[in-house]
């Protein structure tokens, strides 16, 4: 019975939308290191599609991270701004 195959997530799509909407400094890895997923894992080099897999997961949620915490400083900087007007 032949091995089954090893399905290993890309997070390419994730990447891109972590990128535009987010923080693209920290968009960009995750882009890279998702694009490399796919061919590492057709080399047959599971592992380094897994840990590639890995980095792309972990640089979107630094980005989102940068994006959320981005927000949340420009919202601040908005209301202490309409504050002091007044």
């Amino acid at each position: 019975m032949p091995p089954s195959p090893v399905v290993v997530p890309n997070y390419l799509a994730q990447a891109i939308l972590c990128t535009i909407f987010c923080c693209v400094p920290f968009g960009i890895p995750a882009i890279v290191y998702a694009a490399q997923v796919s061919g590492k894992a057709a080399r047959g080099d599971i592992a380094g599609a897994l840990a590639s897999s890995k980095n792309a997961k972990t640089w979107c949620y630094v980005s989102l991270g940068a994006g959320l915490v981005l927000l949340a400083v420009y919202l601040m900087v908005m209301i202490v701004g309409v504050l002091n007007k007044g």
